[in-house]
């Protein structure tokens, strides 16, 4: 299937060690969920071939909620398929890790479709994506923490960012979710992550001023590039922050 609207924007490939050839980054803009998640499989396959190298795609969803492969996730929707159309919210079943969460304009997705047959280890790719967050949202001025036991970041008890991701073959697909300006209500429909103990929130809520997508992309791409670039030449794991416990 083609590619939604594929496009290299004004984001351009961020330059590494020669050891680790350089990441590919695309923004897609604006993408219905189905086509996108698509475009990733293809990418995915090509990665596999060897037809394209390591890829991180940026895109903004339609609304729409997502569920991950966690059993009882479909219990953390509260609406039913009807109250969530009249919203003009889909709902989708995926093959990502986790439960249910929501995408909307306004959150920058994160798609970073890339090999780990160097370091085969998704716990590891998972608190890289983690430290990738925790330091782009950091140079912003929020101090972003991991919460024991819970995927994705957290100020205290506020989740800033999502994260679920599958592989095949050590290839990765899925990724990350980070409410910039997304509307916050749209995720009084679910459990979100099926975390009963904490809320949501963006960095537009956290900061109380606008917050410019255009800048976010370009701090987490330039992160990736930096941690990932140890990460696929076999080095240590990045370094993690102290977690956030509830407070």
């Amino acid at each position: 299937m083609a590619q939604p609207n594929l496009s290299d924007g004004s984001l351009s490939a961020v330059p590494m060690m020669r050891a680790v050839p350089a990441v590919r980054v695309q923004d897609w803009g604006r993408t219905e969920y189905r086509s996108a998640w698509a475009a990733q499989e293809a990418l995915v396959t090509d990665r596999l071939a060897g037809t394209c190298g390591d890829t991180l795609v940026f895109t903004e969803h339609d609304p729409v909620y997502t569920y991950g492969v966690r059993p009882g996730a479909e219990k953390h929707l509260l609406l039913d398929e009807a109250a969530t159309a009249a919203r003009g919210i889909a709902l989708v079943r995926t093959n990502r890790g986790g439960d249910i969460t929501y995408h909307g304009p306004g959150q920058i997705v994160g798609y970073p479709i890339v090999d780990l047959a160097a370091r085969k280890d998704l716990h590891a790719y998972l608190r890289l994506l983690e430290q990738v967050l925790i330091n782009t949202v950091g140079m912003l001025g929020l101090a972003a923490a991991r919460r024991p036991g819970k995927t994705g970041i957290w100020l205290a008890t506020r989740k800033i960012a999502a994260i679920g991701v599958a592989s095949r073959r050590w290839v990765t697909y899925h990724g990350f979710a980070l409410n910039v300006s997304c509307d916050l209500s749209a995720f009084a429909g679910i459990v979100p992550c099926g975390i009963t103990d904490g809320t949501v929130t963006s960095m537009e809520a956290e900061l109380g001023r606008p917050v410019d997508l255009a800048e976010v992309k370009r701090l987490l791409a330039a992160e990736f590039a930096t941690l990932w670039e140890g990460f696929a030449a076999g080095g240590a794991a990045a370094p993690e922050t102290p977690a956030a416990g509830p407070r």
